[in-house]
């Protein structure tokens, strides 16, 4: 697991090369806008709501006694219940719509480490690959949260949540390199058939999702470069997994 979550990290090293070299810049055009535009209207909502989730959970105090320094907290932890629900929102709802024009990158840098390989491809269209990423980050999305959720409480116990942000991360992180991966898998795999790829290679979405998440802390720069360094890292790691371990399936 270790060793492949350092993989994962690794593959970041020559993206960036790797993508001027087949300029696929190009590509990543549509899919940064989403993330621009994606992450402003969470930004909004995030300062808009944090204050009203804030003031609900204040009127669990009903004693005057103590009431401002409860309300100093509760809306402190509207924040972070925005902030923690803003990341799992921006990153599924990017990784969702973004789909059909990362399979194309994926396609090509495939084509350029094993050669003209499309006789393995699954027929898929816009339509069917935009479909396909709404589905596996709604599927994503419900699991994230029903794991995230508990965890995310325990990081008010004390000592505890320090190792409940360390299992956050990783949750965070293993559905975010899941949806990297599928940008690949879709070609080759079912929706059942990729849902089992990533399980049994958990380390490399791992790794790979680790990365993606430490992107979205750097202002600005951040959200414009996340997804062309993320997905062509992923990309490198599962057609290697996929030709080397011969799982390929057949044009359908």
């Amino acid at each position: 697991m270790i060793k492949n979550i350092v993989l994962g990290i690794k593959a970041y090293g020559g993206a960036f090369a790797l993508i001027s070299k087949l300029k696929l810049w190009k590509y990543f055009v549509i899919p940064v806008l989403i993330s621009i535009l994606t992450a402003i209207f969470i930004g909004i909502e995030a300062y808009v709501l944090s204050d009203n989730i804030g003031s609900f959970i204040s009127k669990a105090w009903i004693w005057d006694w103590g009431k401002e320094g409860f309300t100093a907290i509760s809306n402190f932890v509207g924040a972070i219940i925005i902030i923690f629900l803003g990341f799992i929102l921006y990153k599924h709802i990017i990784m969702a719509f973004s789909a059909p024009f990362m399979s194309p990158v994926s396609e090509k840098i495939e084509a350029h480490f094993y050669g003209d390989v499309s006789h393995l491809h699954r027929k898929t269209s816009f339509l069917s690959q935009l479909w396909r990423g709404i589905s596996i980050n709604i599927r994503n999305l419900l699991r994230e949260l029903l794991i995230s959720i508990p965890i995310l409480l325990l990081k008010f116990i004390p000592i505890i949540n320090i190792f409940s942000t360390i299992l956050l991360l990783l949750v965070q992180a293993y559905y975010a390199g899941f949806g990297n991966m599928d940008y690949t898998l879709e070609r080759h795999l079912t929706y059942k058939e990729s849902i089992s790829f990533v399980k049994r290679n958990k380390g490399f979405a791992i790794g790979n999702g680790i990365v993606f998440m430490l992107f979205l802390l750097i202002p600005v720069v951040g959200i414009i470069l996340v997804l062309p360094l993320s997905v062509t890292a992923a990309t490198v790691n599962t057609i290697k997994l996929l030709h080397d371990k011969h799982e390929l399936v057949y044009e359908k």
